[in-house]
């Protein structure tokens, strides 16, 4: 096991939900304003954004690295009377099919640096044409917000952050309905309080 996995699985095996069991904000507002269908939830850790689609009616399937985060969201799922298809390994070892998804769902999904953008192509083969992207993780600006208050969470490092250049270069293939930078206020779980600065984007996909 290597340590980007160890640490996971050792922040996911404590019996508090690091995140909480809520929903992110963002997602809810967002997720409810589409059609329900089929949506992937990358870097799902313990399953709180994908048990929330799943009770709304859509098909999930969700994948992670850690065993850990897994054992946690089925056991979630189970007890909100909903079935997830959630696989635990790097993206390009899963069972996923090209086109399969009408939605992603990109929350907090911060890939190490080296591998963030190729992720990100990756995952838009997944997405059907005329499918969206929800997405909301922390910014560069985020690195001022950290060094301040290490309870917001978050990488320590500016590559692992997220710029609006960095969103349109990844999916230069979509519809920008919304991509902005924003300071909010975070109250998920143990790791995610208080102020921090995010990039959020929905974006429709034009073209295979």
């Amino acid at each position: 096991m290597n340590n980007w996995t160890q640490r996971w699985d050792d922040r996911y095996k404590t019996e508090e939900f690091a995140y909480g069991e809520e929903p992110n904000n963002y997602l809810k507002e967002q997720i409810e304003k589409l059609k329900t269908g089929t949506i992937l939830f990358p870097a799902e850790g313990e399953g709180r954004n994908a048990i929330f689609a799943a009770k709304l009616g859509w098909e999930v399937a969700a994948f992670d690295i850690s065993e850990e985060g897994r054992n946690k969201a089925l056991r979630l799922a189970e007890n909100n009377n909903v079935s997830l298809d959630y696989q635990v390994g790097e993206l390009e070892t899963l069972d996923f099919q090209e086109g399969q998804f009408d939605a992603i769902a990109l929350i907090y999904a911060h890939f190490p640096a080296t591998i963030k953008s190729e992720i990100h192509k990756q995952l838009d083969k997944l997405l059907r044409k005329d499918g969206f992207i929800i997405f909301e993780a922390f910014s560069k600006k985020h690195l001022e917000y950290v060094t301040k208050n290490e309870k917001v969470g978050g990488p320590k490092d500016i590559e692992s952050l997220f710029s609006l250049e960095e969103i349109k270069a990844d999916f230069p293939n979509y519809e920008i309905i919304e991509l902005e930078e924003k300071e909010i206020e975070l109250n998920e779980g143990l790791f995610h309080n208080g102020t921090g600065s995010v990039i959020r984007f929905v974006g429709k996909k034009n073209k295979k």
